[in-house]
């Protein structure tokens, strides 16, 4: 399958943030350009934050106003409008797709689950099917686009690095039979293998730390004006949080985590013996 990075919500602030450098830099109030372009100040606001999308019409519009022409604002407006790749399996909520696929670091901490990024087919079935949210005919679909996601950790063009502090009671769980836990564990040690990857395992003997009031995901993007976001997942939906405190305190917990987890070399160590001893061959 060939992949489009067209991920709207990260296009969408990025126009957001130029069309409203380019009417600062013309001199122009919000509520002069939205008198101009025959929209509430309102709407505008909104366009410039990036909350709903500007059109290409409307980008025209705005650099004949301003008095400034950027052939590149067509473009990424075009693109802010496109449907990315994951829409093809059902997927069409503004969720963690739309983070990941604009991230250029990923740093997870699971207490529960083995990070998607790094299940096997056979597991991510057994999480959805044990879940119970999704309906039995959209639970193939979500496999299948999780499996996708791992393009990015293969990508020589725009990497994706990934750094995972996994719970060891997460290997101590049998989702989905011992079968599908050895192929779990497997892979968990092929993906340690790659550059892109880096996992650590938190021994259940560290008794309790901050880690164990629930998963969180950081994502950092390579534009120096979109701010790191957290992304917490919880039973009836998400949240995105991007306000700098909240994602700093993250940041630190997520490093005091990474400081007490065995390194790489005894996580794989780890991994290893316990497949050996829990799901021989």
């Amino acid at each position: 399958m060939e992949f489009v990075r067209t991920s709207p919500t990260f296009r969408r602030r990025r126009l957001a943030r130029r069309i409203r450098r380019l009417r600062e830099d013309a001199g122009i109030t919000q509520e002069q350009a939205a008198a101009a372009l025959d929209m509430s100040t309102s709407a505008l606001s909104r366009k410039e934050t990036g909350e709903v999308a500007t059109s290409v019409h409307e980008v025209r519009s705005m650099m004949d106003l301003y008095d400034a022409y950027d052939p590149g604002l067509v473009d990424l407006a075009r693109s802010a409008k496109a449907k990315p790749w994951w829409h093809a399996y059902g997927i069409t909520s503004r969720g963690y797709y739309d983070l990941e696929e604009e991230a250029a670091v990923v740093r997870d901490w699971q207490s529960t689950y083995v990070p998607g990024l790094l299940q096997t087919e056979g597991y991510a079935r057994a999480v959805f099917e044990g879940v119970g949210v999704l309906k039995p005919g959209e639970i193939h679909k979500a496999v299948a686009a999780r499996m996708l996601r791992r393009h990015r950790l293969h990508d020589p063009e725009v990497p994706l690095c990934f750094s995972a502090v996994m719970d060891e009671s997460v290997l101590w769980r049998p989702v989905g039979g011992p079968n599908v836990m050895r192929k779990q564990f497997a892979a968990l040690l092929e993906f340690m293998e790659l550059p892109t990857v880096t996992l650590q395992i938190m021994p259940i003997g560290t008794g309790s730390h901050r880690g164990l009031e629930g998963s969180f995901t950081l994502l950092s993007y390579g534009d120096a004006e979109e701010n790191d976001v957290l992304f917490l997942e919880h039973a009836v939906g998400s949240l995105h949080i991007d306000k700098p405190e909240a994602v700093a305190t993250a940041a630190s917990i997520f490093d005091r985590l990474r400081s007490s987890a065995l390194n790489a070399d005894d996580s794989a160590a780890l991994i290893s013996r316990l497949m050996s001893d829990c799901y021989p061959e």
